[in-house]
């Protein structure tokens, strides 16, 4: 399914991010997996990386976690979007040279025990990798069928016009860090990037981390302007920060982290799923703790 310049994302507006995804009951995985593609979340993000924090069992938890669940209950297999990131090895801790990024990738598939990823994202940019390298074994593992669409994740502008460069399909996706207290991608221009090039942007920590919920660790006048749109809006402090993410014209997926079906329900359900102009930069304003030009 190929991406589009505009309109709503093919990966739809919530993903799963699956860096909790710790938990050692594969009834309990496989009820969040359900839980989520009954409320029509379809995108599942791992990586080779998770299962190394949140209580899991080290690298590679939690994609041998979503294999057991796919083996499972082969039934979700056709409903979802699997996508996994590779390329950080744990003490280097970047290695995407032919042989690396070739093994990690088939170790991936190994764990999730899949003959193909949809979506293969970069994880994060090995700085001593020529991007020619990287992007021709991309193309060989693609044309071998173990993967399909191609991402990158925390990659900036330049690094990703380098990789894209050199490879023979288009990057769809990117994944930046992204929320009312993270306005990295509106001033560095990787929406510009994803606008122009049709990439749809995964915006990963939609809640910074939690702390747009706690309000810990935030600006104060950040948190009383969402409060304040929040009680306008009858809606939650939580849902008008998604509604922030997703006001975006470059049509950013949310991905949620938490590991509760309910909370996924109330994100997807909630009557506030974008903000107005003078709701959006009264937030900037706030976030950035200065007024705008």
């Amino acid at each position: 399914m190929a991406n589009a310049v505009s309109g709503v994302s093919p990966f739809g507006r919530y993903g799963l991010g699956l860096w909790r995804f710790t938990t050692e009951s594969v009834d309990d995985a496989t009820r969040l997996i359900a839980a989520a593609v009954d409320v029509g979340v379809n995108l599942l993000d791992n990586a080779a990386v998770y299962g190394r924090n949140w209580g899991g069992k080290g690298f590679g938890a939690a994609e041998e976690l979503l294999g057991a669940v796919l083996e499972r209950t082969p039934s979700l297999r056709a409903k979802v979007c699997v996508a996994t990131k590779g390329g950080i090895i744990p003490g280097i801790p970047y290695d995407q040279s032919a042989a690396s990024l070739r093994r990690e990738c088939e170790d991936s598939l190994r764990r999730l025990r899949l003959e193909r990823i949809d979506l293969y994202q970069i994880h994060r940019p090995d700085l001593f990798a020529h991007p020619r390298d990287v992007a021709e074994t991309l193309m060989a593992v693609r044309r071998e069928g173990k993967i399909d669409r191609v991402g990158v994740s925390n990659f900036t502008t330049a690094q990703h016009e380098a990789l894209a460069a050199h490879l023979d399909v288009p990057i769809e996706t990117t994944q930046p860090e992204y929320s009312a207290a993270a306005l990295g991608p509106l001033r560095d221009g990787t929406f510009d990037l994803c606008m122009r090039n049709g990439v749809t942007p995964l915006a990963w920590s939609p809640l910074a981390g939690g702390r747009l919920v706690t309000g810990e660790h935030v600006r104060p006048e950040l948190i009383a302007e969402i409060d304040a749109i929040a009680t306008a809006r009858g809606a939650t402090r939580e849902q008008v920060a998604y509604a922030f993410v997703l006001s975006h014209p470059s049509n950013p997926v949310v991905l949620l982290g938490t590991q509760k079906p309910e909370r996924i329900a109330a994100a997807v359900s909630a009557s506030v799923q974008s903000l107005d102009r003078a709701e959006l930069y009264r937030i900037i304003a706030a976030s950035e703790g200065r007024p705008l030009p």
